[in-house]
C-alpha cells in the first residue's frame, strides 16, 4: 500500500456515500428534454459593451488582450464564496460566470471578441449529480453556449482556449489582466509592465460612466434609499439588544439581497465610539439610545454597479448640542465639497474644499495649535488628526473604483461629464483623545452621497436622503410615526 493509500484511509475527504455503478446508470436516464428557449435575447448591456472594448482596442491596435472573469475562491474547506467576477470582465462583457474568459484578438478593424465559456453539459455527463462545485444538481445551471450568445460576443468552449491562445507560430504580442485567474496566467509568460499597463488601461476605461452604468448606479442609489429607511424603521427595536450594530447590517442586508446582488461592500454600522474608526467592520456592539449610528452602506445591483451613502443618525432621533455640532461642521464641509464638483475641475478640488470647512471649524473650537491657514499647508495637515480620510473617491463596478488608473488620469487629473463620484468629509473624535472636550470625544460623523458630473456641476443621485441636521431628526420622526 503506498503513502498515498494510507492518507486516503485517514482522510475522511468528502462525507457524501461512494456512487455506485448501479446509482451512475440509473441517474444517466430518465430526464426530460431541455426546453428549447430559442436565440437568446441581448444582454441590455451589449450594446454598451460594445464601445467599451473598442475604446479598449484603439489603445493597444495588433494585440493580443485577455481578460479572465476569476475563479471561485475557497471561503473553508470545501465551501466557497459567492462569486464575484473581476470589474474589468464585467465591463467589458457583462457577463458574471466563473472561470470565463475574455480575448480580444487583433484583427484589420481592430480587435475580434471571443469569449470563453465554461460550457453546461447538462445531463449528458455525471458531472451535473458529482461535482459539488459546478454540478448544477448542486448550484444551479450554468448557461449554454447558445445562452452566452446573449452578451453579443462570438462563444466557444473554455476548453479551447488553451490551445487558442498558442494556435499560431507567430501569435501576437499579448497582454493579460494578471492575478485573476491562476490557470490562465499559466498559459501565458508574464508580461510585466505591459500586463500592469493593461490593468491601469482598463481601470481608466471606466472613468467616464456611459448612460447604462449611470442608470445602473442610479437604481442601486435608491435601493439604497429605500435600505437606510428600512433601517431607521428597526432602530427602535435594535437599540434594545447587545448586538444591535449586526441587527443594523441584517436589516440593509435584507433590501441589498431583495433588490440586488447584495452589499456592495460590507456594511459599516458604527454606534458611539465605534464610528471613531473608519471602516468598522466588525458591527458587534449596541445601538444605545444617546448614541449617534454611522451607517455607510450600499446596495449593488445585479450589473454589479455600487451606490455607497454613509448618513450619521442620532440613535433616539434627536441630536444632543454637541453632536448638532460637529454634525453641522460636517454638513457645511459637505456643501463646500458638492459645490466645488464640476467639469474642469481638479479631481482634488471637492476635497480641498471640504477641508477648508474643517479647518477653519477646527481652529474655532481652539482645536488646533496653528491657524487653520497654516493647518492646510502640506508641511501641516493638523486637522487631519481628526479627519484621516480623503473626501471621496470615485464609484462604479468596484466602492472605490477605478483604483488602478494613472494619477494623471484620475487623482491629480480633472473632472469630465459622466464621473461618477462620493463627496464624503468626516470628523471623527477618539474616546480617548485627550486634545478634545471630554463632551466631543466618542463622537464620529461622515456624511457621504453619490455624485454624477453634468454639464452645469453636478447631479446629487442620493439627494432622496435627507443632510441637514433637522431634516435628519424630520425624516426619522416620520419614519417612526407617519406624521411630517
Amino acid at each position: 500500500m503506498t503513502a498515498s493509500d494510507e492518507v486516503a484511509k485517514i482522510r475522511t475527504g468528502s462525507h457524501d456515500l461512494p456512487v455506485s455503478p448501479a446509482l451512475d446508470a440509473f441517474m444517466a436516464t430518465g430526464w426530460a428534454p431541455q426546453p428549447d428557449t430559442g436565440p437568446a435575447h441581448p444582454h441590455p448591456a451589449a450594446a454598451f459593451t460594445v464601445a467599451r472594448r473598442a475604446a479598449l482596442s484603439a489603445r493597444f491596435p495588433g494585440e493580443r488582450l485577455v481578460v479572465p472573469a476569476g475563479v471561485l475562491k475557497t471561503r473553508s474547506n470545501d465551501t466557497d464564496y459567492r462569486f464575484r467576477p473581476h470589474s474589468a470582465f464585467v465591463h467589458l462583457s457583462a457577463a458574471t460566470e466563473p472561470e470565463w474568459c475574455l480575448v480580444l484578438e487583433p484583427s484589420a478593424g481592430g480587435h475580434h471578441a471571443v469569449l470563453y465559456v465554461r460550457t453546461n453539459p447538462g445531463r449528458s455527463a455525471g458531472a451535473f449529480y458529482r461535482d459539488r462545485r459546478y454540478g448544477e444538481l448542486w448550484v444551479g445551471p450554468s448557461p449554454t453556449l447558445d445562452q452566452a450568445a446573449s452578451y453579443g460576443i462570438d462563444c466557444r468552449p473554455l476548453s479551447h482556449l488553451a490551445g487558442d491562445l498558442g494556435a499560431t507560430a507567430r501569435p501576437a504580442p499579448t497582454r493579460l489582466l494578471r492575478g485573476v485567474d491562476p490557470t490562465v496566467d499559466a498559459l501565458l509568460p508574464d508580461g510585466g509592465a505591459r500586463d500592469l499597463e493593461l490593468e491601469s488601461a482598463l481601470s481608466e476605461l471606466r472613468l467616464v460612466k456611459d448612460s447604462w452604468e449611470i442608470c445602473e448606479i442610479t437604481r442601486a442609489v435608491e435601493a439604497t434609499v429605500r435600505g437606510f429607511e428600512d433601517v431607521v424603521r428597526a432602530l427602535p427595536s435594535l437599540a434594545d439588544s447587545e448586538r444591535g450594530e449586526r441587527g443594523v447590517e441584517g436589516v440593509f442586508g435584507m433590501r441589498a439581497r431583495l433588490e440586488g446582488n447584495g452589499p456592495g461592500y460590507e456594511t459599516i454600522a458604527a454606534a458611539g465610539e465605534h464610528a471613531g474608526t473608519l471602516h468598522w467592520i466588525r458591527n458587534d456592539g449596541p445601538v444605545r439610545s444617546g448614541q449617534l449610528l454611522l451607517l455607510d452602506a450600499g446596495v449593488e445591483a445585479d450589473s454589479l454597479h455600487t451606490a455607497d451613502i454613509t448618513r450619521t443618525l442620532p440613535v433616539n432621533g434627536v441630536f444632543t448640542a454637541d453632536q448638532r455640532k460637529v454634525y453641522d461642521l460636517v454638513y457645511g464641509a459637505q456643501e463646500a465639497g458638492i459645490a466645488a464638483v464640476r467639469p474642469g475641475a481638479r479631481f482634488r478640488d471637492f476635497h480641498q474644499a471640504a477641508m477648508a470647512v474643517i479647518a477653519e471649524g477646527l481652529a474655532d473650537w481652539g482645536l488646533l495649535p496653528v491657524t487653520a491657514h497654516e493647518s492646510l499647508q502640506p508641511e501641516s495637515g493638523l486637522h487631519r488628526r481628526y479627519t484621516l480620510c480623503a473626501s471621496g473617491h470615485m464609484l462604479g463596478l468596484d466602492v472605490h473604483d477605478c483604483a488602478q488608473a494613472r494619477a494623471h488620469t484620475y487623482l491629480d487629473g480633472v473632472l469630465e461629464v459622466g464621473h461618477v463620484l462620493t463627496v464624503e468629509p468626516g470628523l471623527y473624535f477618539q474616546a480617548d483623545d485627550l486634545t478634545v472636550p471630554a463632551s466631543l470625544r466618542g463622537i464620529g460623523v461622515r456624511i457621504e452621497d453619490d455624485v454624477v458630473v453634468t454639464e452645469d456641476g453636478c447631479q446629487v443621485l442620493s439627494a432622496a436622503l435627507p443632510r441637514r441636521a433637522d431634516d435628519i431628526e424630520a425624516w426619522m420622526r416620520q419614519l417612526w410615526t407617519g406624521q411630517g
